[in-house]
């Protein structure tokens, strides 16, 4: 015998479940200010390179806390994204959550809203024994404080996303400014065919071992002309990430990027009882356009070559310098290249220093929905909701937690490996204009210039970015 429900009855049925569904609940009893804070909330968020799929999962485990609010997500090109930010700040039409680069935020810090102390929001749950129903409240938690920060993700995060700004007492307090959900790393990508037929082994540990095995894997005709690169390294224009590669080099040996005051110093001489030694920001450089002088015996590279990416995808360059965004990249147009991914060369004898490359999810400061939008990047920053983010995207993490479960990643584990020690440098007020100095610095050694005076125009430069 079956049992079936009055048509009348399964239409009621089915108008609770709609109900349920779409997070219309009954607000018969419910405190006025609890109403007004359920009423429909839209949060835009802009960010470039990650189509929608990517961070679905997270904006609809946000919404089955939170089913009041609905995340508009709008994937832009680089190419557009910073001039299309501002445009839209500028006319009041800008979102609410905005993707920054690490190298912009202290440029955009007076556009953005840091993270308050704490977060008044709804939340509902069923309750009752018998007669169950949904209550709503208002639910005070605290946010991540700057202990928890610099518990949770690692080291070079801080040093990006907390700045001094005037706290809700009117006194100048360190606040944070943002939350990454990824942290990126500067890593070797190694031609092992090309390796193989030279003789080197494995790819090189360090500096001192990559100029040894360029000199194996670099070929030339009779003329002087490079038929094969050993790496893709020492010019400029050409070569993919160069201010990061030539930063990366000068942080290792020592130099100064930036002095406590904010200013940029590049090249600070270190001196042991009174006596002057070799600038360590000079000697970086000098180091790298070595790799792209002619004269010299390193020489494996040269600025009239294609672009870096080009020659390494071509098989005539033998190793290239690269984030993770770059690995699908060489996946699809080279899928018979034999790679293999490397750590970053070190100076042996120096603590380990790598290179961070990141965006990070900040607020604007015209939100209207500041405290969901808060709320939100929290709540997706959080383990548990970027995992499969990471998992779907292939990148590094940003969080300690999860570094050792992706060690072993055949994709992302070199990178991983890396994030612990990875550092950047304050840009100044106008990044692009930061890497186009120390770009015009690398031209200007390759021209003859005096390493150390190259560093000082370049440093010249940033501080008049500086405000």
């Amino acid at each position: 015998m079956q049992f079936r429900l009055p048509a009348k009855s399964l239409s009621l049925l089915g108008l609770a479940l709609l109900l349920s569904l779409t997070g219309i609940q009954c607000l018969r009893g419910t405190p006025k200010e609890v109403q007004n804070a359920i009423k429909p909330v839209t949060l835009t968020w802009w960010r470039t390179f990650d189509d929608e799929g990517a961070v679905h999962s997270i904006i609809e485990s946000y919404r089955a806390v939170h089913p009041n609010v609905t995340i508009e997500y709008r994937k832009l090109r680089f190419e557009d994204y910073e001039r299309e930010l501002l445009n839209a700040l500028a006319e009041d039409r800008g979102p609410d959550i905005v993707s920054m680069h690490n190298t912009w935020m202290r440029a955009y810090a007076p556009k953005l809203v840091p993270l308050p102390s704490a977060i008044t929001l709804p939340y509902s749950e069923l309750k009752g024994t018998i007669r169950k129903e949904v209550v709503t409240t208002l639910r005070t938690n605290p946010s991540l404080s700057l202990r928890a920060l610099k518990t949770d993700f690692t080291d070079t995060i801080t040093d990006d996303v907390v700045m001094k700004s005037l706290g809700p007492d009117g006194r100048p307090a360190e606040q944070i400014y943002g939350l990454p959900l990824s942290l990126d790393t500067l890593v070797m990508y190694v031609n092992r065919d090309l390796l193989n037929l030279a003789g080197v082994a494995t790819a090189p540990r360090s500096w001192a071992e990559l100029q040894a095995a360029t000199k194996k894997l670099t070929r030339l005709d009779t003329k002087g002309h490079l038929l094969q690169s050993g790496a893709a390294i020492g010019s400029s224009r050409n070569v993919e990430r160069a201010a990061d590669i030539v930063a990366l080099l000068m942080m290792q040996n020592g130099a100064e990027m930036m002095n406590p005051q904010g200013v940029a110093v590049f090249d600070k001489i270190p001196s042991i009882l009174g006596q002057r030694q070799i600038a360590p920001g000079a000697e970086a450089l000098a180091f790298y356009t070595d790799f792209a002088n002619p004269q010299k015996e390193t020489y494996t590279y040269s600025a009239s070559e294609q672009g870096s990416l080009e020659t390494f995808l071509s098989g005539r360059t033998a190793i290239f310098f690269g984030y993770s965004y770059h690995l699908p990249i060489i996946r699809a147009r080279a899928p018979r290249l034999n790679l293999t991914i490397a750590n970053m060369p070190q100076i042996e004898g120096n603590p380990e220093v790598n290179f961070a490359n990141y965006w990070v999810e900040t607020i604007s400061k015209k939100s209207p929905n500041q405290n969901w939008a808060w709320d939100f990047i929290q709540f997706a920053t959080r383990p548990q909701q970027v995992a499969p983010y990471l998992t779907a995207t292939k990148k590094p993490t940003a969080l300690r937690v999860l570094i050792n479960s992706q060690l072993e990643d055949e994709s992302i584990g070199t990178f991983a490996s890396q994030l612990l020690t990875a550092k950047t440098w304050y840009h100044g007020n106008n990044a692009t204009a930061a890497e186009g100095a120390l770009l015009t610095a690398i031209d200007d050694v390759l021209l003859g210039s005096d390493p150390s005076d190259a560093l000082k125009l370049a440093a010249l430069k940033v501080n008049q970015t500086v405000r």
